[in-house]
C-alpha cells in the first residue's frame, strides 16, 4: 500500500524526468529518488542524455552507501540489458535496494526484464505508482515503442473563429509573444519540426530554437513534394540545425540532404514520412505544419497529440487550422479527449488527445 510519502517521492522523480526532454531520445526520460532505510532522501537524478549515465546511477551516485536497505522511485521500470551502460536492475542490486517502487513497465522487448531481475534478488518490487502521470511525462517515447513510429503532436495558431492566416494571406502575428515563447520550448522538446512547401513559400521559417537554455537543437523537416519550394538561401538551410528535405522518388532536385519517399494521393506518403524519421533516430515530432499538411498527417491517423493557441482575435475570413482530412461526414469526426487548458498571455493554449474508443462490455 503506497504512502504519502511514496507518493511524494515519486513525483519528484516524475519532475525530474522532465528535465530530460529534448535530450535522451532515442532513449526515455526517467527520473529516480532514493530515501534512505529511515525514509530521509538520500539521492536523485535523471536520464541527462543518450549514451549518458541513467537515472538510476545518477541517484546511487548521489546516495552511496545511505542506498542500502532504501527505497526506490523510478519513472520506469529499472533496464535490465547492457547497451552503452550497463542494467539499472542490477546496479540497485549491487546498491543493496532493498524496496523499488515504479510507474511504468518497460515495453521495449530489449530492455524489459528488471523488475524480475530485481525480484530474483530478494528486492520487494511494486508498480503502478503515479503510472498515467509518469506515462503522460515519457508519452513520446512510450508512444514510438510501441508503434514503431515516432509521436506526432500537431501545434496551430488561430483566432478564436479558428483562423490562421487572414484573406489575404498574413499571419503575423495572431497570437502573442509569450505563446510564441512557449512553442520554442516544444520545439526544444522535440526529435525533429515538420513544415511542408507551403509554410516555406509564405513564411521562409526557421525552426530553430531561440530563448531555452541549454536546448538541443531539433532536426528540421521540410515535406517539398517536387524538391522546389526550399530555394538557395532559406533559412532552413543555415547551420543554425540540421536540416533534412522530404522529397517524391521521382523528384528533379538538386537539393542536398534529401529523403525520396513514395507519393500518396496528394503529396507525400506519412507513413514513409514517420518510419525514415525514426530509423534516423527520431522519437517525437513537432507538426508546425500548414492546414494541408496537419490534413494529411489526420488522415494517416498520425496525430497523437493536438496543441492549440487560441489568440482572442476574429478574422472572419482566411484559411482554416485543418484542410482536408479524409472526413466526409460528421460520424468520421476525430474526437478528442482535453486535457488541459491555459493562459498563456492574452491567448488560451488547449491541449487535446484522440479519444480512445469506448470498450466493449
Amino acid at each position: 500500500m503506497a504512502t504519502a510519502a511514496d507518493a511524494d517521492a515519486m513525483g519528484r522523480a516524475i519532475q525530474l524526468a522532465a528535465r530530460g526532454l529534448g535530450s535522451t531520445s532515442p532513449n526515455p526520460v526517467v527520473g529516480c529518488v532514493i530515501l534512505d532505510a529511515s525514509g530521509q532522501p538520500a539521492g536523485a537524478g535523471f536520464h541527462q542524455r543518450a549514451g549518458g549515465p541513467h537515472a538510476e546511477v545518477h541517484a546511487l551516485r548521489e546516495a552511496g552507501e545511505r542506498a542500502r536497505g532504501g527505497t526506490a522511485y523510478v519513472t520506469l521500470e529499472p533496464c535490465n540489458h547492457t547497451g552503452r551502460t550497463g542494467p539499472c536492475a542490477q546496479a540497485l542490486v549491487e546498491a543493496g535496494i532493498g524496496r523499488v517502487v515504479y510507474a511504468v513497465g518497460d515495453p521495449n522487448a530489449q530492455a524489459t526484464g528488471g523488475a524480475d531481475t530485481l525480484c530474483a534478488a530478494g528486492v520487494q518490487v511494486e508498480q503502478g505508482l503515479l503510472a498515467e502521470q509518469a506515462e503522460a511525462g515519457n508519452i513520446a517515447w512510450l508512444t514510438s515503442v510501441r508503434l514503431g513510429r515516432p509521436h506526432v503532436l500537431w501545434k496551430y495558431a488561430a483566432t478564436l473563429d479558428g483562423r490562421i492566416a487572414a484573406q489575404d494571406g498574413t499571419s503575423r502575428w495572431i497570437t502573442s509573444p509569450e505563446s510564441r515563447a512557449d512553442v520554442h520550448r516544444l520545439r526544444a522538446e522535440a526529435d525533429a519540426v515538420i513544415v511542408g512547401s507551403g509554410t516555406v513559400r509564405a513564411d521562409d521559417p526557421h525552426l530553430a530554437v531561440r530563448g531555452v537554455e541549454g536546448a538541443v537543437q531539433p532536426l528540421r523537416v521540410v515535406v517539398d513534394t517536387e524538391g522546389a519550394a526550399v530555394k538557395p538561401g532559406a533559412r532552413v538551410l543555415d547551420d543554425a540545425a540540421p536540416t533534412l528535405i522530404a522529397v517524391a522518388e521521382d523528384a528533379e532536385t538538386e537539393l542536398l540532404d534529401v529523403v525520396r519517399l513514395p507519393r500518396a494521393a496528394h503529396g507525400l506518403s506519412v507513413p514513409a514520412l514517420l518510419e525514415a524519421l525514426y530509423q534516423r533516430g527520431v522519437r517525437s515530432v513537432l507538426l508546425e505544419g500548414g492546414p494541408t499538411l496537419a490534413g494529411a498527417f489526420v488522415a494517416a491517423g498520425a496525430v497523437d497529440k493536438v496543441v492549440g493557441y487560441l489568440a482572442p482575435v476574429l478574422l472572419g475570413a482566411g484559411r482554416t487550422a485543418l484542410a482536408d482530412a479524409g472526413i466526409s461526414t460528421i460520424t468520421e469526426a476525430l474526437r478528442l479527449d482535453m486535457t488541459e487548458t491555459v493562459r498563456v498571455g492574452p491567448d488560451l493554449r488547449v491541449t487535446a488527445t484522440p479519444a480512445k474508443a469506448p470498450k466493449e462490455r
